[in-house]
């Protein structure tokens, strides 16, 4: 009987870390084309300015976010920090007119770091120069992950975003 009890628990205890390891196992971005276009004479990557109508809901179907009613596009610099981590990733190589959906993990919900919010300039009185002065803001203030943005996002929610791509702004390469 104690060997069994002993053998009962050895086989519980060792499946414990694989329950673990199994459930720590992190969730990746999906993105699905919902419309394709059959012209794509350019595909968004690192660098363009995206111009988008986006809908954000959570994965119950609550809308949290969307462009469309207030008829105002979305504009940012793609894959520089500006937009989650999702975003950044899940809209490389779109084309204009077309959409997707972004189903996006809590992980990817958050943005990268520090970021620059404005920039101005300081007067030293003592020498007169001017010089810039950065205001650098915390992005998991503006981001989602772990903390959400109550009470719209719950933490740890994962984002489901429908995206339509408006227009491609691409900088010329310097």
């Amino acid at each position: 009987m104690n060997m069994r009890l002993n053998l009962v628990l050895a086989v519980t205890l060792m499946s414990i870390p694989m329950a673990l390891v199994q459930g720590a196992e992190k969730k990746k971005l999906q993105i699905g084309i919902k419309k394709r276009v059959d012209n794509c004479p350019i595909k968004s990557r690192k660098g363009d300015v995206l111009n988008m109508h986006y809908t954000g809901k959570l994965e119950d179907g609550t809308e949290f976010d969307s462009s469309i009613p207030r008829n105002q596009p979305f504009t940012f610099t793609l894959g520089t920090g500006q937009v989650i981590k999702g975003w950044d990733q899940g809209l490389l190589g779109m084309c204009e007119g077309e959409k997707r959906k972004l189903v996006i993990p809590s992980e990817l919900g958050e943005c990268y770091g520090n970021v620059i919010c404005s920039m101005s300039f300081k007067i030293y009185e003592k020498c007169m120069i001017f010089r810039p002065y950065f205001e650098i803001c915390d992005c998991s203030t503006t981001g989602y992950g772990d903390r959400g943005a109550p009470p719209k996002i719950p933490g740890g929610a994962t984002l489901i975003f429908e995206v339509e791509l408006l227009s491609i702004e691409r900088r010329s390469d310097l």
